[in-house]
Formats: structure tokens, sequence, C-alpha cells
């Protein structure tokens, strides 16, 4: 018989897990939500039933056994780290796609895991929870201003807030809380110091609850709003020393906690005294899994199904290899300038190609990217064998990709990875904040020279009538026409300026 898959997941990361199924020769079934109804995620599963809600449990559950699922895989995000799913689809005969329920519980809680973390004699950063503002100002007063707030239920960046005076404790402590416990439906929250010019490095496992390895590390220090914009793997800010003690800490700790499936380890890394610090663990699948996928030759969702399915990890650590370089950037709907999200009908999609590039993406032409979602639109994932490759074949990826109709953070991406900080490596978690005006500036300049370059061809209107192959204009272009003309415009002002360079 043929094993069914139920994705409890939507865009991009149902997709790519639909397609590893399908490898596998399992046949994959999906959920759907009514804003959900044209997504294309739809078009890579065999059946599918439609969900009020990504987090509805009772329905997600009806759904699987409505389509007779063997198993459900969840993805990452809505219900992914939710321990109570877990044991509910097990409860219910179905495989889980993930780690024991237990496992989930022990690892997910913040304070929980710094207490095993600190029982092992492993690295942790000095923690107080917060039951009144003044734990805040208490804390501070022994360990510094800024001290950093953050939710003990989960992750994501989601209620975490950098406190800078004993002023801010009462409101911000606050705004956590309530933030905390409409996210995780728990209203604990804690404070640790806030490290600058920290590196935020994560240490991919894979574990059978007896057994666990270690897929090397990630560097995901390119942040905003403590949302991850940029990762890569190998992390280029570390010594091989250095590499070797974060994965033996991960690795120890897992193991404490009888881990088993995929699940990351996180780390804060001091770059002033060149210490790591466990900052939490991942219960799920991460976004930014196929940077490791590339350097290891390892598909992490296989692994994933043949641990929930036959409860032993295949592979031991002798079996991973690092090889090459990869550098993941995740192109999302936001304003180009400010990263506000935005929404709307993709009505223009080209996705690059050519050598060392993947592309993770949930849409299509003609896409809606809606507003209640993540507005992630696809992941670029560049690999090479060095880094230096790597960086300008993700370049060359970011000028090829074509997206009109919605307005994306192409033109930021490139303003990074082009940044002399990034170059070198130099960057920290503070790089997209403290240099945002610098960033925006560029992503402005590139915009102006566009708006330069339609001018410019309609100036010399002859020659932009042939480049737009004989036809004129009569009449108020569409949107999508003006985001045409502006390509075509471009690439005539290159033309032309390259000839008087010439002259």
């Amino acid at each position: 018989m043929t094993v069914k898959i139920l994705i409890a997941n939507r865009g991009e990361i149902a997709v790519r897990i639909a397609r590893s199924i399908s490898e596998m020769g399992f046949k994959p079934l999906g959920i759907y939500t009514p804003v959900d109804k044209n997504s294309l995620h739809r078009k890579f599963v065999y059946e599918d039933v439609e969900v009020s809600s990504y987090l509805s449990i009772d329905e997600i559950i009806e759904a699987a056994i409505e389509l007779g699922a063997d198993a459900i895989h969840p993805g990452y995000g809505f219900l992914s780290e939710n321990s109570v799913f877990a044991r509910k689809v097990i409860d219910k005969g179905i495989v889980w796609i993930g780690p024991r329920p237990e496992a989930i519980e022990r690892a997910g809680d913040k304070i929980g895991l710094k207490e095993t973390a600190i029982k092992l004699g492993l690295p942790t950063l000095p923690y107080q929870l917060v039951k009144d503002p003044s734990d805040i100002i208490e804390f501070a007063r022994v360990h510094g201003y800024p001290v950093l707030i953050k939710a003990a239920g989960g992750g994501g960046g989601i209620g975490m807030r950098i406190v800078f005076n004993r002023g801010e404790a009462e409101e911000k402590a606050r705004l956590a809380q309530e933030e905390a416990e409409r996210a995780f439906g728990d209203k604990r929250i804690y404070v640790e110091p806030y490290l600058g010019h920290a590196k935020h490095i994560e240490v991919q496992i894979l574990g059978d609850g007896e057994r666990v390895i270690h897929m090397y590390e990630r560097e995901c220090s390119i942040q905003f709003r403590y949302q991850k914009l940029v990762e890569e793997a190998p992390s280029p800010s570390i010594t091989g020393s250095e590499r070797d003690e974060v994965t033996r800490i991960a690795v120890e700790l897992m193991k404490a906690i009888g881990y088993d499936n995929a699940g990351t380890v996180e780390f804060l890394f001091d770059t002033k005294n060149r210490r790591f610090y466990v900052m939490e663990v991942n219960t799920r699948l991460q976004v930014e899994h196929p940077v490791t996928e590339l350097v290891t030759g390892v598909d992490i969702v296989k692994k994933q199904i043949k641990i929930a399915f036959e409860g032993v990890l295949d592979i031991g650590q002798e079996d991973i290899v690092l090889r090459g370089h990869a550098i993941e950037a995740r192109v999302m709907a936001v304003n180009p300038i400010s990263l506000t999200p935005v929404s709307g009908y993709i009505t223009r999609y080209r996705e690059p190609s050519g050598p060392g590039i993947r592309v993770d993406s949930g849409v299509a032409e003609g896409s809606y990217i809606p507003a209640d979602y993540n507005p992630l639109i696809s992941k670029i994932v560049a690999f090479g064998s060095t880094r230096e490759e790597a960086v300008s074949r993700l370049l060359r990826a970011l000028n090829e990709y074509v997206i009109d109709g919605i307005q994306t953070n192409i033109y930021f991406l490139k303003s990074i990875i082009q940044s002399p900080e990034f170059i070198k490596a130099t960057y920290t978690t503070e790089f997209v904040s403290n240099n945002m005006d610098v960033l925006a500036k560029k992503v402005e300049q590139e915009l102006s020279i566009q708006a330069l370059a339609t001018a410019v061809a309609s100036v010399f209107q002859p020659d932009f009538n042939k480049l737009l192959k004989g036809k004129i204009i009569r009449e108020k272009p569409t949107e999508t026409r003006v985001e045409a003309i502006k390509r075509r415009a471009w690439t005539y002002w290159t033309l032309t300026r390259s000839r008087l360079r010439r002259k």
C-alpha cells in the first residue's frame, strides 16, 4: 500500500515537503484555507481538504482521517511545535513526523532548557523569570542595561523587547507578556542580558531518541526585527575549533533531552570573548534548512520521514561531510525600503536558475499574496565551491528574478550582500538595524535609476519604440505595463551609458 502523508501547512514549505514525499514514492496530501483556495501548494498534492485555519487541530486531524493519511508533517510555524497537536495525532494512530510530544515540551520551554543546560554545565546566559517589572529592574541592577525580555513558551522573535533603562521596564514587560499569551497561550516572560555585537549561530540536529548527530552549523545573523533575512552554511565567522565546540554542545544538550527527529539548537556567539551561549531549541524543520542540505548532501525532510516511520537514524556522524558554501536569501512581499508587509497579486513571475541556484517557492504567475500569513514568497539558495562563488551566484540570481505586480525586498537583499560587512563576514545581529538608513538609501538609488531610465527612454522615443518592438503607448498604461517599461528602459539606459563611456 502507498503511504499517504498529510502536510499541515501552506506555501513554499508545503511544496518543498510534497516534493520529497513524492520522491520517496509516497503520496502527499494537503489542506488549505479559503484564502488559499488558488494557492500553488494545492497543485503538489494528490488530494486536499479545506479547513478554517492552519491552527485548527481538530479540523486538521479530521482531514487526515478523511483522506486516509498515515502520517502528518507539520512543516514549520503554525502547529509544528505544538505538543498538544502532536499528542492528539499520535492518539489517533497517525504517525507524527517530528519529535515526541515530551521532547517538544522539554526543548520548547526556554526556561526549562536553560535549567537543563546549567545542570549539564553548558554555557547559557543568566536569566530571571519576570513576575513583576521590578524583577527586570533588579536583574539590570546586577547585570547592567540593556536587557532583553523574552517569551518562555516560544520563539520567532515574538514577545521580545530590549529594555534600555528602568523607565521602559513596565511598558515593555506588559507588551511582551500580552504578545506571548496571544501567540503561545503562555504569558510567562523572562529577562537576560542583551548582547550587542553578537552573532546568531545554529546547529542542525538529527536524532532518534538514543543517538544524536549534528549536520554542522548555519549563521543567521542578518535579521530585521528578530526575523532572519539571509542565512549561510557553514558560518564564515568561526574557526574550526569553535565549530567543534558549538556542535559538541548542541549534541550533548539534545542527547540529554532524548531528542528524536530533526531539530535546531540556537546559540548567541559573543564576538568579543569568542563564547557561545545556548539560546533555544526549535523542535521542527527550520526555514533555512536548504543551506544545510546543500553543504551536506542530505535531504532533511526525507530523514524526518524515515525516523518517524522506522524509529531509527540510518546515518552516523561519519556520514556528514561539509562541502562548499551555501547562502539563502528570503524574498518577501514587503515594501522595498520599510520592509512592511504588503499584499496583492503577482502579475509576472520568472525564477532565476543556472549553476548552483535552488529556488524554494510557493507562488506562480497570478498567485495572490494574502495579508493573513507570513509574506514569504520564496527562498533563493546559492551554492558554490567557495563563499565568494556562492555570493556571486546569489547576486546573479537576484538580478535575474522577475516579480511584477507586488513589491518585494529583492533590492534590499542585494544591498545587504554587496555591503562590505557582508563580504567580510563581520556583520552581527545588529547589522541591519544599525545600517537601515544606508541600506534603504541604496534601494532608493536603484529605484531612482529605474525611474530615470524610463525618462531617458521616453526622450529617445524612436530607439525606445524599437526596443518595445514598434509599440507606441497611446493611453495610460497599467501597473504591469509600467513595470515592463521600466525593465526595458533599464536595459536601454544601460546600453546607452555603455556607448557614452566608449566615446
